[in-house]
């Protein structure tokens, strides 16, 4: 192969003439246009240096863009190559086994160059004219890029190599020469771009864009739900991912739920007096909590909805909707003794709303902005420790003999609600009820609400941060154990307390 062929993106603005170019500074007027072509994986690696910046040396006077090769990372994108989502993100005994989930693994997205001109030096090397890329004249919208001569041969660069790259190091060396021939990858290629220019490519292309919030990562889920890969089992993170998406989505979608229509399902701001969590929040907490596996080498407690062997026993074999309904007759059950608690942290959030602080139709102990129970900082040491209890007391409240008959698995909020209305005749219901009797006594007051002391807010401002989840849990489970008189409630907490 001797001859490309790329299209002449045009990208200038009249505006753009009044810029401040300066060739001193290496911000030299660049061309008017760049090009995109497709290129073989392996001849774009034998055109291709790569010019990484020197961590030792003055930052100013470091002119190279890229950073350290990671080796790991090039590896991980050539597993996504070979076999897609999610069969790349398992060892190698699980991929194995999972040759029905292998996806293509599409790189859409260009790795973006420069094409070096001649006699142009990077690092003390020169690049010979003989193995500089010609760019012809366009003919419309197409032109001609020529390679150096005796490219189809055994061409190797005297000195420089003619392209170096801006963007896609780690893309770039995701391949092998046995097996990139057959792999062509988009580029966008400059030409002679100033390398002040390639730097502030880097930056805008690497840096500058706002990631896509979790929340609506998350809330796509739905739209893959015909994918294998969902259902392929909790040995894959993914997996258990979805099924929190899924059981978020059932918690804001059920009418009986406390958090209906109540959940920022997108991440949006400006959204914290109706909806106070994030789907993200959620799912976090589920996949750490109800969603983690029945049983790992860290800890005998284990989520209710994993799967795995258990005292000889695999996890619960309930269907989705189920557990759907589980969880939303755990919340409800909170919702309900927080309704009837008539203690001061809860009657002074009352009051805040009374005196027109709050705007909230729902109980202000349960869903004010001061109350932690409408917060991520709640929400999940709370479903840890309903999630802990029952897997503690599985037995005793017969989970496994607990059978909601034929159900059209979709999660239809009809058939969630049906379902929870089943459950309060089950042993488990009065179980999850004395629960939140005895946390609702706790106060959930935040350290942001109106007249607490200095010492209560120091306190409080001590379940800030990832370490604070876990100092809640545990002031939680203290409190709730002084608090139980039931029997199994209380076996359930030395449970917990013995093995976590």
């Amino acid at each position: 192969m001797t001859d490309l062929q790329a299209l002449v993106v045009r990208q200038w603005l009249p505006d753009w003439d009044r810029m401040n170019f300066s060739e001193p500074n290496r911000q030299r007027r660049p061309e008017p246009h760049f090009y995109l072509m497709s290129v073989r994986a392996s001849d774009l690696r034998r055109l291709a240096d790569i010019h990484r910046r020197n961590p030792e040396g003055p930052r100013a006077q470091d002119l190279a863009i890229q950073r350290r090769h990671d080796g790991e990372r090039s590896q991980e994108i050539r597993r996504y190559i070979r076999d897609g989502f999610p069969v790349s993100t398992l060892g190698p005994r699980k991929a194995a086994e999972a040759d029905n989930l292998r996806k293509p693994g599409w790189l859409p997205s260009a790795i973006i160059v420069n094409l070096i001109e001649p006699h142009g030096e990077r690092g003390g090397r020169i690049l010979d004219p003989d193995d500089a890329i010609a760019v012809g004249e366009p003919v419309g919208s197409i032109v001609t890029v020529g390679l150096p001569e005796g490219f189809d041969e055994e061409w190797e660069p005297k000195d420089l190599a003619p392209i170096e790259i801006i963007d896609g190091q780690h893309r770039l060396f995701a391949f092998n020469d046995d097996d990139s021939d057959d792999f062509e990858l988009p580029v966008v290629a400059f030409k002679g771009l100033d390398l002040s220019w390639q730097a502030y490519l880097f930056w805008t292309v690497n840096i500058k864009p706002k990631r896509i919030n979790a929340s609506l990562a998350f809330d796509l889920y739905p739209l893959l739900r015909e994918q294998d890969w969902l259902d392929a089992g909790e040995g894959i993170h993914v997996y258990r991912e979805t099924r929190a998406q899924e059981l978020t989505e059932a918690l804001w979608a059920t009418p009986e739920s406390p958090w209906f229509r109540r959940i920022n399902m997108l991440g949006e701001s400006g959204l914290r007096s109706r909806q106070p969590v994030t789907q993200a929040a959620f799912v976090r907490a589920l996949t750490q909590t109800f969603v983690r596996a029945w049983h790992t080498p860290r800890t005998t407690v284990g989520g209710l909805f994993g799967g795995g062997e258990f005292d000889g026993q695999g996890g619960l074999d309930w269907p989705r909707v189920q557990q759907a309904a589980y969880l939303v007759a755990c919340w409800r059950a909170m919702d309900d003794a927080v309704a009837d608690c008539d203690e001061s942290w809860a009657t002074e959030l009352r009051d805040l709303q009374a005196e027109g602080d709050l705007d909230s139709v729902a109980d202000p102990a349960f869903a004010s902005p001061y109350s932690m129970l409408a917060s991520d900082q709640g929400v999940r040491p709370l479903m840890g420790l309903f999630n802990d209890l029952s897997y503690a007391a599985t037995q005793a409240l017969k989970l496994r003999q607990w059978r909601v008959g034929q159900v059209v698995d979709d999660l239809n909020p009809d058939e969630v609600s049906r379902i929870v209305e089943e459950f309060s005749e089950q042993p488990a219901s009065s179980f999850l009820t004395k629960i939140a009797e005895g946390l609702a006594t706790y106060d959930w007051r935040s350290s942001k609400a109106p007249g607490l002391d200095d010492d209560i807010r120091g306190r409080k401002l001590a379940f800030r941060g990832s370490s604070g989840y876990k100092e809640l849990r545990r002031q939680l489970l203290d409190h709730l154990y002084e608090e139980a008189e039931d029997d199994t409630l209380i076996g359930a907490i030395e449970h917990v307390r013995d093995r976590t």
